[in-house]
This record gives C-alpha cells, sequence and structure tokens, in this order.
C-alpha cells in the first residue's frame, strides 16, 4: 500500500512541517493531506493539526487525507462547524513501512456521516475496530474500504444501509485470519440491488471466497444496472469463472476486472473471447500460481486451502 497522491479528483498536498499551509496552495484546489509519522522524530500530530486549522480556510476545504497518527473521526467531527465545505475524506492512508494494513485501527464511523451530511467520498484503509452504521447516508455517492479482514458486521451493515445516491462501491473483504469472514449471505441486500438505486460501480475483492461471490454475482439483479464490476485481488479460479459465463450477460458492462486471479489459460480465452467482442474492457493481469506442493491436503482442499490467496491480508 502506499500513499494517495490524487484523490477526489484532486492532487494530494501533504500539510509541511514549519511551513504556512496557505503559501503552498488555495484551500479548495488541493486535498489536503496530514500525518504526524510513525517514529519518535516526526511531528505531534496535535502540532500538524493546530498549523493546519490555523494557517487553511477550512471552509474552503473539499477533500481531507488522514495519515499515520492522526486520530481520524473525533478531530473531524469537532471541526464539523469549520469543515463546511467537505466532500471527500480518506482516513487512513498509511503506507506498509508504516503499519501493516491489518493493524490499522479505526472506529465507528457514525458521527463522522452525521455530522458532515454533504460528504460525496469516503475510503476507509484498515478493518480494525470500523464500524458502520445500518441507516446510511443520503449524499455519500462513493465507498471504498480497503482491508486485509474487514468485519464481517461492518460488511453486512453496508450493504444492508440505505445509501440512494451511492454510485461506486468497494469492499476489500479479506481473510478470516485478519477479522474478515463475510458470507454471500451477509451481503444479500446488496447482491438484490436493495437500498443502493443509483449503484453504477461494484467491487467485491480481496476474498478467499471468490469463487462463491462470482456464482452469486452470476445471479444477481444488481449486475444489470452495473456499468462496471470488479471480482479481483481475490482467489477467483476456473470455477468461479465458469459460473460468470453461464449466468446472467455481462455484456453491458464498460469494465470487468478479474486481476489477481488463479484462471488457467484456456478459462482467460473463454472469457476473453465471450466479452471483448461485445466491448468490455476485461482486466485478467495479475495471474497467480498455486502452490501445488504446500497444499495436499485433502481436508485443506475441501475448505478451500488449496494453494490460492489474496492480494493484501496483513
Amino acid at each position: 500500500m502506499q500513499h494517495a497522491r490524487n484523490f477526489h479528483g484532486l492532487p494530494v498536498l501533504t500539510v509541511p512541517p514549519y511551513t504556512p499551509a496557505t503559501l503552498l496552495a488555495d484551500a479548495a484546489s488541493v486535498a489536503w493531506r496530514l500525518q504526524s509519522g510513525p517514529y519518535p522524530t516526526d511531528e505531534d500530530s496535535d502540532v500538524c493539526w493546530e498549523r493546519f486549522t490555523g494557517t487553511v480556510e477550512l471552509e474552503k476545504v473539499r477533500a481531507l487525507v488522514l495519515g499515520y497518527g492522526m486520530d481520524s473521526v473525533s478531530r473531524l467531527t469537532d471541526l464539523s462547524s469549520r469543515l463546511t465545505g467537505l466532500e471527500a475524506v480518506f482516513l487512513g492512508d498509511i503506507e506498509d513501512e508504516e503499519e501493516m494494513i491489518s493493524s490499522i485501527e479505526q472506529s465507528d464511523l457514525t458521527p463522522l456521516l452525521e455530522a458532515f451530511p454533504g460528504l460525496r467520498e469516503l475510503v476507509v484503509r484498515g478493518g480494525a475496530g470500523l464500524e458502520f452504521p445500518v441507516a446510511g447516508h443520503p449524499g455519500l455517492r462513493a465507498l471504498r474500504i480497503e482491508s486485509g479482514g474487514l468485519p464481517p458486521q461492518v460488511a453486512e451493515n453496508v450493504a444492508a444501509a440505505d445509501l440512494p445516491s451511492l454510485e461506486r462501491l468497494e469492499l476489500w473483504l479479506g481473510d478470516d485470519w485478519y477479522g474478515g469472514g463475510t458470507t454471500v449471505e451477509q451481503l444479500a441486500p446488496l447482491l438484490a440491488g436493495e437500498g443502493k438505486p443509483a449503484l453504477r460501480h461494484l467491487g467485491l475483492q480481496n476474498s478467499p471466497i471468490q469463487d462463491e461471490l462470482a456464482a452469486a454475482v452470476a445471479a444477481a439483479p444488481v449486475v444489470p444496472r452495473l456499468t462496471s464490476l470488479s471480482l479481483s485481488m481475490g482467489t477467483l479460479s476456473d470455477q468461479g469463472a465458469e459460473a460468470l459465463l453461464h449466468g446472467q450477460p455481462l455484456t453491458h458492462l464498460a469494465e470487468l476486472d478479474l486481476s489477481h486471479h488463479f484462471l488457467s489459460e484456456e478459462m482467460m480465452l473463454r472469457i476473453w473471447t465471450a466479452l471483448e467482442p461485445a466491448g468490455v474492457r476485461v482486466n485478467l493481469i495479475g495471474k497467480q500460481e498455486r502452490d501445488e506442493e504446500e497444499w495436499e491436503d485433502d481436508d485443506e482442499e475441501e475448505d478451500g486451502a488449496d494453494g490460492r490467496y489474496i492480494a493484501v491480508a496483513e
């Protein structure tokens, strides 16, 4: 994982030590990134917040990217009366060198969504301690949760949430070992198309049950309204791809992302032949190889532990 360079259509500018932020950019022209850093010599988060809030016209700020040590939600809600133009927030913009994704602590997002009814885009990296309200949000248009192990209750709540303006949704479901374990059943309202009438892009990614998800998507009522679909970063095999090919038509899609997969060359060709002539951009980059020697136990094969692995775990 790397720091974001662009967010909400804006270049990301890190608030620098000692330099007044107003000398660097107009408040509305960039996504402001705040970070205290993981090392004792790095700047204290309180100092970073004070310099940002003391030099930037907060009412003009459109996007914030909060990195390491920025105790995000409580700080943002405290500033809600001043951040009146805030449209986008990235919580946990932390690189692998700073902290593993499975260790990034988050919190209940309810206060954030309640404090900012004008929020349009929300990105969250890390699933530890994360909670999401069932009620939803009227204006949110894009939601992405990046996790090596998304708490199943969070995925279930997102699936059930009323998000009438949501156009893009990406969930990195992650591995059971790191707090994941979401089932297809928990995603049922989402797959049925409930509560999200504006949804046009759906990503159910980074999952050890990617074949099951593919089979569910193959018959999901939400699919005909989509313009793009991602089942990337997971353990997709020929079994899941076969379900997609025999399910409802996908030729209406502009893009199908299956990158980081375990498909055979023959299956890749079948998918390409079925969809590319119809104008679907199919991403099959990142073919992975199973470690056949590592997984020889039949019981593990039955559990799905057959040498396949997700892209992002710890």
